[in-house]
C-alpha cells in the first residue's frame, strides 16, 4: 500500500510529479491560495455519504444516517450533506446556526451536548428541532419546564453510558461509566420514569456513543445488548416503546499505513445483525436505527497543504523539516499523539530516501505534525501534503501565537472553490477593545 491510498479517492500523481486531487494540482493551489491550505474533495465526501446509506439501509431499511457536525461543518459542507439526504448531529447553537443558514431540514437535526445552555435549549425548541438527546437530570428538568413555557412538545432520546470500553484513547472514550456524557445505567430507570411522566416531553428512543476511532465491532455488539436489555425492562415497567435506537458513531479511518481500518460494511453487518437478533430475542419491535458518522465521512476527504521553510539538521539525531502551519491548525498530534503520513506534493515520483520529522512553526516543543517519516530530499519552498485532515483539525484550530486560521477550498473536476477565506489581521483584533 502506498501513501497515495490514504488521500482522497481522486488523488493521483501527474507526469510533473505533482499531487493531483479532484483534478486540481495541489502545488498550484498552494501558490494561488497560500499556505497553510486545507482542501476537501467533493467526490470523496459524496461517495462516503452514499456508502454509509447503502451499507446500512441494504441490511436494515429503516436506517437514518446523521452526520456528526463536530468533526467539521461549515455552510458548503452542510449543503452537500443536505443534498445527500443526511441528517445532522449538532452540539451547539453555532452548529444549529450553520444548519439554519443553508436551509437544512431542522426535523433532521439531532441536538446533543452534556451541558446545553438555556439559550441553546430555547433555540432548539423554537426551531422545532428533530430530536433533543437528553444527557442528564438537570437538562431533563430544565427541558420539561421550557417546553411547557414555549408550548411545544419535543421528541427526545436519553443518552446512556453503557459502561463498555471501546479500546481507544482515553480522551475520546465516551461510553464508559466514568464519563461526563450521558446517564449511567444505574440512573437510567429514574431518567425513563421522569421522561415518560412528563406530559410535555415525548420519549421515543435511546442513544449511546462509545467514542472515536473504534477499530473493533465487539464494543458495538456489547452495547446494543446492554441497551436493548434495558429497553425491554423499561417496556415492562413503564410501557416505554423504543421507536429509535441511536448507536452513535466512532467508526475508524486509516491514518497510517500500518493501521488499516475496517470497511463500513464490517460495522454495518455487526451492528444490524445484533440489533435484529436481540430484538427478536426480547420480542421488541424493530426500532428505527440511527448512526452518526463524522470522521468516517469527512476525514479522508480533507488534505492539509504546508510550505517548507527551515530544514534543520542535528547530526546523528534528527532532521527537522519546519512548515508554515502546525498545532494551531492541527492540534491532534500534540493532544492525542495522533499519527499522520505525508508526501512532498511537488516531488510525488521521487524516491523517499531521507528520514525527517515534520515540525510546525509554533512555540511549543510538542508542535510536531509527523515524526520520523521517509520523504524525498526536502528543501525550502517544497509543499508538504498531509492526508486525512478532514476531521477535527479545523474545528479545534486556534489563533495560537496570533496566527491566522487557514483558507479552505472545495475541489471537484479540476475546479477549486474557496469555501472559507483565510483570516486577516483585522479578523484577529476585531473583538479587542482598547
Amino acid at each position: 500500500m502506498s501513501r497515495l491510498s490514504l488521500f482522497p479517492l481522486t488523488a493521483e500523481v501527474n507526469d510533473r510529479s505533482h499531487l493531483i486531487i479532484g483534478g486540481c494540482d495541489t502545488v498550484e493551489l498552494a501558490d494561488k491560495f497560500g499556505t497553510p491550505l486545507y482542501l476537501f474533495d467533493e467526490f470523496s465526501l459524496r461517495s462516503k455519504c452514499a456508502e454509509f446509506k447503502a451499507e446500512f439501509s441494504q441490511r436494515y431499511a429503516d436506517t437514518t444516517v446523521i452526520y456528526a457536525g463536530k468533526a467539521f461543518i461549515n455552510r458548503a459542507l452542510a449543503l452537500i450533506f443536505k443534498e445527500e439526504g443526511l441528517g445532522l448531529d449538532a452540539v451547539s447553537a453555532g452548529e444549529l446556526g450553520i444548519a439554519q443558514s443553508v436551509g437544512f431540514p431542522l426535523d433532521m437535526v439531532y441536538f446533543h451536548g452534556n451541558n446545553k445552555s438555556v439559550e441553546e435549549i430555547k433555540l432548539a425548541l423554537k426551531c422545532h428541532i428533530g430530536r433533543i438527546v437528553v444527557d442528564n437530570f438537570h437538562e431533563l428538568k430544565m427541558l420539561g419546564g421550557m417546553a411547557e413555557e414555549i408550548g411545544y412538545t419535543p421528541d427526545i432520546l436519553l443518552r446512556l453510558s453503557p459502561g463498555v470500553d471501546p479500546h481507544t484513547h482515553k480522551y475520546i472514550a465516551t461510553g464508559i461509566v466514568d464519563s461526563k456524557f450521558g446517564f449511567p445505567l444505574s440512573s437510567g430507570e429514574e431518567a425513563v420514569a421522569q421522561a415518560t411522566s412528563a406530559s410535555n416531553l415525548n420519549l421515543i428512543g435511546l442513544h449511546f456513543h462509545l467514542g472515536s476511532l473504534i477499530f473493533e465491532v465487539e464494543p458495538y455488539r456489547e452495547s446494543i445488548e446492554v441497551v436493548l436489555d434495558f429497553a425491554a425492562e423499561m417496556k415492562q415497567r413503564y410501557k416505554f416503546q423504543l421507536k429509535e435506537l441511536n448507536v452513535g458513531g466512532g467508526f475508524a479511518i486509516q491514518y497510517a499505513l500500518d493501521s488499516p481500518a475496517p470497511p463500513i460494511s464490517f460495522y454495518a453487518e455487526a451492528i444490524v445483525s445484533r440489533v435484529i437478533s436481540k430484538c427478536q430475542e426480547l420480542k421488541l419491535a424493530l426500532p428505527r436505527l440511527i448512526v452518526e458518522p463524522g470522521r468516517a465521512i469527512v476525514g479522508r476527504a480533507g488534505v492539509a497543504l504546508y510550505r517548507v521553510g527551515v530544514v534543520k539538521d542535528i547530526p546523528g539525531v534528527r532532521r527537522y523539516v519546519s512548515v508554515d502551519g502546525g498545532m494551531a491548525d492541527n492540534i491532534r498530534p500534540a493532544l492525542y499523539g495522533s499519527k499522520y503520513e505525508a508526501v512532498v506534493a511537488n516531488k510525488g515520483l521521487e524516491k523517499e530516501t531521507r528520514k525527517v520529522t515534520v515540525a510546525g512553526k509554533f512555540c511549543e516543543s510538542g508542535d510536531i505534525l509527523v515524526k520520523d517519516i521517509n520523504l524525498p530530499p526536502v528543501s525550502a519552498g517544497d509543499i508538504i501534503a498531509i492526508p486525512n485532515c478532514g476531521a477535527y483539525c479545523l474545528p479545534m484550530a486556534s489563533n495560537y501565537n496570533s496566527s491566522l486560521k487557514p483558507a479552505i477550498v472545495l475541489v471537484k473536476e479540476g475546479k477549486a472553490h474557496l469555501i472559507r477565506r483565510r483570516e486577516t489581521f483585522n479578523d484577529l483584533i476585531r473583538c479587542d477593545l482598547v
